[in-house]
């Protein structure tokens, strides 16, 4: 390595060591509560623990190979979505990273949402996203439900929360101890639950959230203070399973086998090189495929790529990466959607994955 590489480096590790003394001003407040088979009474683990030592992101900070990113793109928004979408009808609108609008019911829903310039805890430094969000924030529909997968900063952006607070008055539902980050901040309603607990967030439409495996912190001090999780929402649409950030595993079966087949399951692409590192918390695209397999899903949509440079797969690596897996599968319908972009999802027809 260079000796400028391994200056910055040494720097990074340093900024991050001073930074510990004072960054509990952005710590989760952590959960107390009972212990479970996922909690100790103080720290939240995954079904399956994974390991991560301190030596494996030096070893990735000294030998990384990123991707190409281009600069900013300057795209135009997608155009407004309708105001409702009723009845056992489903449509999904692609926002940006995490973020989408699921509209069903008579209700509309958003995931993980943010329009912040950067994921960070501070306006001037982190990762910084490439291109305007799909959907300019005054063209969304009235939103009725929030969804908070997890507290990381690409998820839990609270200036876009604080917007939403303050435009829609929506009810939050999240992951144990995410409420008072929540709360913190201005949001005063936020629901959190455990997984596999559920949440009637209209008559005939119930929010359950379900295992991820991942991991949480907003800070040096608060590693898996509070919980990660994804979502499944039914009603008469069927049941929509939005996974927020996870890597691959066993839960994926367990969820259809709880809820039977999904009729839309929102996946996440990106952010998995290099895999030896990120492959515990982050799946890859071939990995999508297979947990679309898993669930019985019907019809998948790419999320977490294109916005945010967060590891070191380029920024058209996760698309390409998954027309790839998609080749090499029976051709299941597994969207990419662009940023701003809206479909109506097709019902769920009694017929096997590989036919579809």
């Amino acid at each position: 390595m260079r000796r400028r590489d391994l200056f910055r480096v040494a720097l990074a590790l340093l900024m991050a060591e001073n930074a510990a003394i004072g960054c509990s001003a952005f710590s989760a407040p952590g959960y107390r509560g009972a212990t479970s088979d996922h909690f100790d009474g103080q720290r939240f683990h995954n079904e399956d623990p994974i390991e991560q030592p301190a030596r494996s992101l030096m070893k990735w900070a000294l030998h990384r190979h990123p991707g190409g990113w281009r600069g900013w793109t300057d795209a135009p928004p997608g155009p407004p979505p309708p105001r409702r979408v009723g009845g056992a009808d489903l449509r999904v609108t692609f926002v940006n990273h995490a973020t989408v609008l699921i509209q069903t019911a008579g209700l509309n829903i958003l995931t993980d949402p943010i329009w912040s310039d950067r994921c960070s805890p501070v306006p001037w430094a982190g990762p910084r996203r490439v291109r305007s969000p799909g959907l300019r924030f005054e063209d969304l529909p009235p939103i009725d439900v929030v969804l908070v997968s997890h507290d990381h900063y690409d998820h839990l952006d609270l200036p876009t929360d604080r917007r939403l607070q303050q435009a829609f008055r929506p009810r939050f539902v999240t992951g144990l101890g995410n409420g008072k980050v929540l709360r913190r901040a201005g949001v005063p309603h936020a629901t959190e639950l455990d997984w596999w607990q559920g949440l009637d967030v209209a008559p005939g439409v119930r929010v359950t959230a379900v295992p991820a495996q991942h991991f949480s912190n907003r800070s040096l001090l608060d590693r898996n203070d509070t919980l990660w999780e994804g979502f499944v929402i039914q009603g008469p649409a069927g049941s929509v399973y939005f996974a927020g950030d996870t890597g691959y595993g066993r839960h994926f079966a367990e969820i259809r086998r709880r809820f039977g087949p999904i009729r839309l399951a929102v996946l996440p692409i990106g952010a998995y090189r290099p895999e030896w590192f990120m492959g515990p918390v982050h799946m890859s695209p071939a990995q999508a495929v297979r947990a679309q397999a898993d669930l019985d899903a019907a019809t998948a949509v790419a999320i977490h790529f294109g916005t945010f440079r967060l590891a070191d797969d380029g920024q058209d690596e996760p698309v390409e990466a998954l027309q790839r897996a998609l080749e090499r599968t029976p051709k299941p319908r597994f969207w990419v959607l662009g940023f701003g972009e809206g479909r109506e999802v097709p019902p769920v027809v009694d017929a096997p994955l590989s036919a579809r």
